[in-house]
């Protein structure tokens, strides 16, 4: 067996590689619910099992970075580019019916580098330990920029 260290970050030592540029870039998203300035509801903020079916395939990632390291997009342009665990997060809140921020959250990602150099070569979903699927996710934040600048 031969072990390396994944490819696209800095290695510390050994196989120990330095996230930080990685978790940079994951937190360009906000990975957390906004809620535009209204008070917090007293209790849960409850949803409906369609609006959270919707999460589903979304929320489970572990934050690895495989997918992030085997995409050729995130090599080239690793300060520029979010990549496809922080696109699959962003679609994540994008879609949550708790989240109110939907405008701001496009706006935050609606330049070149943000979400469009991903050319659906799907490495990250070969590679991903959990099955997940952040090309579709990213497919579909493209059409909602799209969508928002038409």
């Amino acid at each position: 067996l031969l072990y390396r260290a994944r490819p696209g970050l800095p290695v510390i030592r050994d196989l120990v590689v330095d996230m930080g540029q990685f978790y940079a870039q994951y937190e360009k998203i906000k990975p957390y619910l906004l809620n535009n300035g209204q008070n917090p509801p007293a209790r849960e903020h409850l949803q409906m099992p369609e609006q959270r079916e919707k999460l589903d395939g979304l929320y489970e990632c572990i934050l690895c970075a495989c997918c992030s390291t085997s995409c050729p997009s995130f090599w080239w342009n690793p300060d520029k580019f979010i990549g496809p665990a922080g696109l699959l997060a962003a679609y994540r809140f994008l879609i949550d019916s708790r989240d109110t921020e939907t405008d701001s959250r496009l706006e935050g990602m609606s330049d070149a580098f943000s979400v469009f150099r991903c050319h659906s070569i799907m490495n990250c979903v070969s590679v991903c330990p959990k099955g997940l699927n952040p090309t579709r996710a990213i497919g579909h934040i493209k059409s909602m920029l799209l969508q928002r600048s038409a």
